[in-house]
């Protein structure tokens, strides 16, 4: 489809079908409809997240998926109870911010973002910055997304855009390419926004979904435009030439954001996805007086009741916020340690030790409670997470998911299922969408993960062996 007809294509939000204020259009699931809350910057108040959690269970079906965008979805919901779940976000102040399509949420940001003493410039008040601007820009795919990264070194996720520090202490701006990432420029904190404006609006009008498929000359066009942006605010002809140098010329060089080793893929080693440094599961101090506990849900997924119990804790412990993770969890600030007593109530329903197999393991929402899915991807992620705990605890990742649109994890990993007519194909250092070398029952691809601690994911799991592993009846041999 050309430019000029993907434009003429896109759907006027407002008078989409059954679309209402306050929230987004809910996607029809095998559980009913999903409808997605995008708390401002990943940050919710006490009162907020019990509205969420209320929501959950007076108007979906009391289950709650955690996403890697660190957003909310509720499940379960009807055409009966959409207005009225609208109407309650809205009042928490948790309601759709624009009704034109585009981005409801823009920027990802770490869950201890403010926080953390190794940032090197406010990443809150930037990400706030960048939300504003691209409120702005009309046209702009839903899915856009910026990453704002204030630590030097720190691992970033896939994103369309990203802003993160150079070691003169200004904000370096890039934008997604095949392989990982390319710089634009260097700008001071205060002409970011603009920067950034600038570049959403050139993206806008190429009218593509996603930075990384820009042609040559869009490219050109969004270099340009964020050039010129610094270039009108900053006149000063030295200072502009220390804003464009290449950020990894060897007289100036800056440690660029780190993909996951487990996770390279491609020409150039550069990871298409990593998950930002979220804190383990657990109690940890960020700083001398500063703890944090980190809860994840198991593959992303939790009850209204579980929400609510961790907000009476937060309170409890002087916390007076929930952040979510882009490792799909919730991070709470308390002012005292949690008890013994407290973490084993929490583990009755998240994650609270590091060393659980299953943070190693993604999983999406499968059959039946996805339309897409054919496999019942939950349970068979609770069986591979133990097969699997080797693999994580040497830094390597899975990801279980019901079809090839990768929903938890659209980007590599170790290995990879993708459910297919009730089998996994099964992807090594791939993404969902990528070929797979086999298609195998679950009982199949745990013998071969078994047998992979011994000679390694890629041999075990060969296509050599595929018939008789499958056989005519698709069963194990």
């Amino acid at each position: 489809m050309s430019v000029a007809a993907h434009r003429r294509t896109l759907p006027d939000a407002p008078a989409r079908r059954g679309w209402c204020p306050g929230l987004s259009r809910p996607m029809p699931t095998g559980d009913g409809l999903l409808a997605r809350v995008h708390p401002p910057l990943g940050i919710l108040t006490l009162p907020q997240a019990r509205a969420v959690a209320e929501s959950a269970r007076r108007f979906g079906n009391g289950h709650l998926d955690l996403t890697a965008r660190a957003n909310l979805q509720i499940r379960g919901v009807t055409e009966a109870t959409r207005a009225p779940l609208a109407r309650l976000l809205e009042a928490a102040g948790l309601g759709d911010r624009r009704a034109d399509g585009g981005p409801q949420r823009l920027t990802l940001t770490s869950p201890l973002a403010g926080h953390d003493p190794a940032e090197t410039f406010d990443v809150l008040a930037l990400a706030r910055a960048v939300e504003a601007a691209g409120l702005a820009v009309a046209g702009l795919p839903a899915k856009t997304l910026v990453v704002v990264e204030g630590r030097l070194g720190a691992e970033v996720p896939e994103a369309d855009a990203y802003l993160f520090p150079h070691v003169s202490g200004d904000i370096r701006i890039a934008v997604a390419v095949e392989q990982g990432f390319h710089d634009l420029a260097t700008c001071a904190a205060e002409e970011a926004q603009a920067a950034i404006a600038a570049l959403l609006q050139a993206f806008a009008r190429t009218g593509l979904r996603r930075m990384r498929d820009l042609s040559p000359d869009d490219f050109s066009a969004l270099d340009n435009a964020v050039r010129v942006e610094i270039q009108t605010q900053v006149p000063s002809p030295v200072r502009e030439r220390d804003r464009v140098r290449d950020a990894t010329s060897p007289d100036k060089p800056d440690p660029s954001p780190q993909p996951s080793p487990a996770r390279e893929r491609g020409h150039g080693g550069v990871s298409r996805w990593a998950v930002p440094s979220s804190p383990r599961a657990g109690v940890e101090w960020l700083a001398p007086r500063q703890r944090i506990l980190t809860v994840d849900a198991p593959f992303g997924r939790c009850t209204a009741d579980a929400l609510d119990h961790l907000v009476d804790l937060a309170a409890r412990l002087g916390a007076e916020e929930i952040r979510l993770s882009p490792a799909r969890g919730f991070v709470l600030l308390p002012l005292q340690d949690p008890s013994a007593a407290d973490l084993t109530a929490l583990a009755r329903n998240f994650i609270v030790a590091a060393e659980d197999p299953r943070r190693s393991v993604a999983a999406c929402t499968g059959a039946p409670a996805c339309a897409s899915g054919s496999t019942p991807t939950l349970n068979d992620a609770a069986l591979l997470a133990e097969m699997f705990a080797p693999f994580g605890l040497e830094g390597r990742s899975a990801h279980v998911s019901g079809c090839a649109k990768g929903c938890a994890r659209p980007g590599p990993a170790d290995l990879t299922l993708v459910g297919r007519d009730g089998l996994y194909g099964a992807v090594v250092g791939g993404a969902p969408g990528d070929e797979p070398a086999i298609h195998l029952p679950i009982e199949a691809v745990l013998e071969r993960l078994g047998r992979a601690k011994t000679i390694g994911l890629a041999a075990a799991f060969a296509p050599d062996r595929a018939w008789t592993d499958i056989g005519r009846t698709k069963r194990p041999a």
